[in-house]
């Protein structure tokens, strides 16, 4: 095991880790914002998603996109997945049920995540610029009892304190590996957890809702292979979702993706995997219209997963 250099910590307040992303990726320096300040952008409705993504926890963004009324319920025009769709759907299922298994996982243990990530950042004032890809590393307590850690090229490295615990408000959508590997393992029963469970966290429309926190425990956890076909099954049933072909990730991996358009933000959602084993590569954000200075087809957030693991400490690599 190698040990990462010590590095001086600057413990994040606790509310910082309740993500202020709804939909879009949103991100709060630290070191500019005043600690007892919750930011959220201008009309948007606050998405808590306590310890679910790792980018956020360290730093985040707020883009200033118009943010239409959410009607609560899945507009006219979102169709069914298609018939390929569905299918892809199913061999990311498929696949997934044959990804390796990390055996007996302590609860004193953390979930590692090697990531490549670049977040747009906007405010009033400033002009949007885009983060050049740099490096996150993420160590998630695995029972959320455990001080995890984040370690992001240009920025350091954070604490992250216990926030949301077992039991209480948060943890159903929460990412730490001991509730998601009580998430159920049959779709019918994943999909009524994530229809059930998502709206009350989130001002988003239903069913983007859904989508949103299933990309959320794809990216920032190691979901065990059962409820990872669950969870792609389930998604199969939801409107509105489509495939991009030839996407590529942020580490410049080509793949296919997974996509959904958010019915009251000005962007669209990809998961991406690779086109052949199906093995899930990265997600990212990309503008669907011109709004300010952010044109479309612009990238609003990117990350690529390089590797999971489960280690002994925070702070420590595999």
């Amino acid at each position: 095991m190698n040990q990462l250099p010590e590095l001086p910590e600057r413990d994040l307040p606790p509310g910082r880790h309740r993500l202020l992303k709804e939909h879009l990726m949103t991100e709060i320096r630290h070191e500019t914002t005043p600690v007892h300040e919750e930011a959220t952008a201008p009309g948007r409705s606050k998405w808590l998603r306590p310890a679910i993504a790792a980018a956020a926890i360290a730093t985040a963004a707020a883009v200033a996109f118009v943010v239409l009324p959410s009607s609560g319920s899945a507009p006219a025009h979102a169709q069914p997945p298609s018939r390929s769709t569905v299918q892809l759907l199913e061999d990311i299922a498929l696949a997934a049920e044959h990804e390796k298994s990390y055996g007996t996982v302590r609860d004193d243990q953390f979930v590692y995540v090697d990531s490549k990530v670049s977040y747009m950042h906007t405010g009033e004032g400033m002009k949007t610029k885009i983060d050049p890809l740099h490096r996150q590393e993420v160590w998630m307590s695995v029972d959320g009892l455990h001080t995890g850690m984040v370690r992001e090229a240009g920025v350091g490295a954070h604490s992250i304190p216990v926030d949301v615990k077992p039991g209480k408000a948060g943890w159903d959508v929460s990412s730490f590996y001991n509730h998601v590997k009580t998430l159920p393992t049959d779709a019918d029963a994943m999909y009524d957890y994530l229809a059930k469970t998502a709206p009350k966290y989130s001002g988003q429309e239903k069913n983007q809702a859904m989508f949103v926190l299933v990309g959320d425990l794809l990216s920032n956890s190691i979901v065990p292979p059962e409820q990872s076909a669950a969870l792609f099954r389930a998604v199969a049933r939801i409107p509105g979702i489509t495939t991009v072909e030839h996407a590529v990730d942020a580490a410049g991996r080509p793949g296919v993706a997974i996509a959904r358009t958010d019915p009251d933000n000005p962007l669209r959602d990809e998961w991406i995997f690779d086109a052949k084993t199906h093995e899930f590569l990265g997600e990212r954000e990309v503008a669907t219209k011109d709004n300010g200075d952010v044109k479309k087809g612009t990238v609003t957030a990117n990350t690529a997963v390089l590797r999971r693991a489960i280690v002994d400490k925070a702070g420590e690599r595999p």
